[in-house]
Parts: structure tokens; C-alpha cells; sequence
């Protein structure tokens, strides 16, 4: 009799192990994000100082990304999946055990660490397991997972946290996150034979390199250390971070076998993906950084309330990427991405003309707009770049596409916290985002700065709509790559 795990396709069960892998670690690190008030009180840190929580796992990921995606090509694949899962609860447990605020950093650097191994080797994965013809609905399968994670973060890690303590509600989690690994070991099974081969040497420099400049970009964009954009220091790091790229770009084209190899920037269809992932998530994250900070300060809603309507870009987000992942396979991107990114814009549109005494509906409904079109264009875009990687580079080429994610992501919330600052500053209100609500008359120039930044995100996402009419219906091979 032959067992009902052993009856699911092959590419199945890669997608089931791929998607609970993500949708764990998702899920479990928005919960880190809530906890922060709590974490704070019970070490009594600033809530500037307990930022670092969040701060140190973005670095991790974005750092470490590309490197940890170019080794699992060299090692494998399902066991980078299945390591990077272990480390993740090992994390987990780590972080509900913190006796100090120092220790609990270094459970999250762990931690982050497993999310990079999770992050770096799912989409190569999928991408091996399924044909050509059938990409378009892996990676939208994959990105509904992202979805589901995304909402029940918030929703369930609310509820938990007023009710458990922090530590307990980690300790807790660590529960389902093995239930994931051992998934992961039945659905994954063996590495698959026949590409070690194939496998090249690990590019040491260039790994040390792209992790190098992607840390300084990131750490001068977000500015942790309150230094400001136009300080000395930060200048001093986009130096850094300009010459830290030219050294990686000079090592890759150097070197024999590359962690990156440049050459797919050859193929037009890659570069314009590329491009439109950067510029409309500088766009989108504009929305979900500033809505809950206006709903929080602004409009003072309860956090439930604004955990409840932010898990409506979640659920634009699944509709979004089922739908543009059947159409990718059927017609190719252009369709689906044009119709993504104008669903952006109206979005935008919409948000301009939104102030502080509008419909709070009318925000649910941008916030579910914003999913809906982010799902649209986001699957698609994504299958483009996969599209264009040789087979023994899909743990580095999915890498780069989260990095264009993350780079994206940061532009996007510097660039909104720039302007609305900027204008708040211009009204004589040099404040913390967060002190709107308790300063008379701050919240007036913070819609006035709101409003200029979506006036900025439509212009931002009509370029990245003037790249996407110019992509075929069907995406180029990687033909330039031989």
C-alpha cells in the first residue's frame, strides 16, 4: 500500500515544504515586530534601543542574502531549506530563554540568520521543481504563503500577546517551526543528482563584497544612529558603499566562476524585471510604512483595529498573486505587471486625497488595492528573473530577487520618512513620527508631507509602468548567459 505522502507529485510536495517554510518564518518574525513594547518594558530599554530587534534581522537578511544563496548552489539546496529551518527555531527558543537585552539580540541575529537560508534557497527551489509552463503558478504559490504569513502574524501574534508573555509566546512558536522542518526532511527528501558537476567553486570575495556594500547601503538609508541623510558620516558611507559595489562588480567579471555571474544583465527581459521590482516596491512601501503611523497617530486607532485592517494586504495580495500567476503561464508578464502597477497608482491616487477625517474604510480599501496590485506585477516579475538564470544558479538568482525587494523596500521608507519629515520640520515640527498625535497642529503637516509622498510614489510607479509595457509577452531565455 503505498503511503499518501508517497502519492503527491514530486513538485508538490516541494511546494508544500517551500510554503509552510515561509509562511513560518513570516509569520514569526511580524510577530517580533508587536512584541517590541513589551521586550522594551520588560528590559527597560528606549523604544529606539529595542529598534534594534527589527534593525538586526533586516540586516542579516539583506547582508547575507545573495552569499548564503550562491553556497547553497554549491552545496545544495535541500539541505540549505532545511538547515536554514533548524537554525530559525533554534533561534526561536534562544529568544524566549533571553535573560538580557544583549543576549535576546544575538537570538535574533540566529534567528535572522535561519530567515536568509529560508529566503535564499525557497524560490531557486520551486523554481527546479516545477516546469517552465508552470512557473507563473509556483512563484504565485509561494507569494500566497508570504500572504497567509503575513496575516496571521499580526492577527494571531495580537491576540497571543494579550494573553501570554513575550518569551512564551517565542517558546510556543518554536512548536510549529519543527512541525515545518519535518516537513521539509519528508517532502524534500533527497538532494537531486546528476547537477553536482555542475556546482562551481564559492566566490569568497565577491560574497564578502555584496554583503559589505548591501549592509552600508542599508544602515545609510535607514539611518539607525540618527546621524541624517545629509550628515558627513552619511556621505562618508555612500562612498563606501559606491566603492564597495565597483569592487564587486570588477571581482565578478574577474572572476572564473563568479557568485554573481553579470552576465544575465544581458538579457533585456532580466534587467527590466529587475527594474520594476526596485521601483515599485520603493513605491508600495511607502504606503504600508505610512499607514500605520497614520492610523496609530493620526486617527489613534486601537492596535487590533490597525492589525486587522493592515492583514487586508494580505488578502489583496492572495488574490493578486493566484491570479497573475495563472496569467504569467498563459499570456507572459506584460498583462499581468501593467494591470498590477495601475491598481498602484490608483492606489497612490487615492491615498493623495486622504486626510484625517476620511472614511477609515476608504484606507482599508487602499490597503487592500495596495495588495492586490503588489500581487499583481510582483509574481510576475519575479518568474521573469528566474526565467533568465541557468539551472546551477536558482539559489543565487532567487537571492537577488528578494534583494531587489529589499533594496526596493528601504529606498522606499527613507524616501517616506524624508519627506514627511521635511515637511514637518518646514512647519516647525522637528518631532519623532511617532510624538504626531500628542503635538497640536503636527498632524496637519504630517498629512501635507503624507500627501507629497504619494504624489512622488505615482510618478515612481508610472516609470516602473514605462518599463513594463516595454517587456514582451513572453519572457527571453537566457540565451545570452552561454
Amino acid at each position: 500500500m503505498v503511503s499518501a505522502s508517497r502519492s503527491i507529485p514530486h513538485k508538490w510536495a516541494v511546494m508544500i515544504a517551500v510554503g509552510s517554510s515561509f509562511f513560518i518564518t513570516v509569520a514569526t518574525m511580524t510577530v517580533s515586530v508587536l512584541a517590541l513594547a513589551a521586550i522594551a518594558d520588560d528590559f527597560n530599554v528606549t523604544l529606539r534601543t529595542v529598534g534594534w530587534v527589527v534593525i538586526v534581522e533586516s540586516l542579516i537578511v539583506a547582508a547575507l542574502l545573495l552569499p548564503l544563496g550562491r553556497l547553497a548552489d554549491v552545496v545544495g539546496r535541500f539541505r540549505t531549506l532545511q538547515f536554514g529551518i533548524a537554525v530559525f527555531g533554534a533561534g526561536l527558543i534562544l529568544t524566549g530563554l533571553s535573560p538580557s537585552f544583549g543576549f535576546l539580540i544575538a537570538a535574533r541575529i540566529v534567528t535572522a540568520l535561519g530567515n536568509t537560508l529560508v529566503q535564499a534557497v525557497g524560490t531557486g527551489i520551486l523554481v527546479g521543481a516545477f516546469p517552465a509552463s508552470e512557473r507563473g503558478m509556483a512563484l504565485g504559490g509561494q507569494t500566497t504563503a508570504v500572504a497567509f504569513g503575513a496575516a496571521a502574524g499580526p492577527f494571531l501574534g495580537g491576540l497571543a500577546l494579550d494573553r501570554l508573555e513575550w518569551n512564551t509566546l517565542f517558546l510556543l512558536l518554536a512548536v510549529p517551526t519543527a512541525g515545518v522542518f519535518l516537513i521539509t526532511v519528508r517532502g524534500l527528501g533527497a538532494e537531486p543528482t546528476g547537477s553536482s558537476s555542475e556546482r562551481r567553486a564559492f566566490d569568497g570575495w565577491g560574497a564578502v563584497l555584496a554583503a559589505g556594500f548591501i549592509t552600508v547601503l542599508v544602515l545609510t538609508l535607514n539611518d539607525p544612529f540618527g546621524f541624517g541623510l545629509g550628515s558627513p558620516v552619511a556621505l562618508a558611507a555612500a562612498i563606501v558603499a559606491v566603492a564597495l559595489l565597483v569592487g564587486f562588480v570588477r571581482t565578478e567579471l574577474a572572476h572564473p566562476t563568479p557568485m554573481l555571474d553579470l552576465r544575465v544583465f544581458r538579457v533585456s527581459e532580466f534587467r527590466r524585471a529587475a527594474l520594476i521590482r526596485v521601483v515599485s516596491f520603493t513605491a508600495s512601501t511607502t504606503i504600508l510604512f505610512l499607514i500605520p503611523i497614520f492610523l496609530l497617530g493620526v486617527r489613534q486607532l486601537g492596535t487590533s483595529t490597525v492589525g486587522s485592517l493592515l492583514a487586508l494586504f494580505a488578502v489583496g495580495m492572495i488574490v493578486g498573486a493566484q491570479v497573475s500567476g495563472r496569467m504569467y503561464d498563459r499570456v507572459g508578464p506584460r498583462s499581468p505587471i501593467v494591470v498590477g502597477l495601475g491598481f498602484q497608482i490608483v492606489v497612490l491616487a487615492l491615498l493623495v486625497f486622504v486626510g484625517k477625517d476620511s472614511p477609515v474604510a476608504l484606507v482599508g480599501l487602499a490597503i487592500t488595492g495596495n495588495g492586490l496590485g503588489q500581487g499583481l506585477w510582483n509574481v510576475p516579475a519575479n518568474s521573469m528573473m528566474m526565467g533568465a538564470m541557468p539551472a546551477d544558479s536558482l539559489g543565487v538568482g532567487g537571492a537577488f530577487t528578494n534583494v531587489t525587494r529589499t533594496v526596493g523596500s528601504v529606498v522606499g521608507q527613507a524616501g517616506a520618512t524624508a519627506v514627511v519629515a521635511g515637511f514637518m520640520s518646514a512647519r516647525g515640527f522637528d518631532i519623532p513620527l511617532g510624538d504626531v498625535a500628542e503635538t497640536v497642529g503636527a498632524d496637519v503637516a504630517f498629512i501635507e508631507g503624507w500627501q507629497a509622498t504619494y504624489v512622488v510614489g505615482i510618478g515612481i510607479t508610472i516609470v516602473a509602468l514605462a518599463i513594463a509595457v516595454r517587456t514582451g509577452t513572453r519572457t527571453e531565455r537566457s540565451a545570452a548567459m552561454s
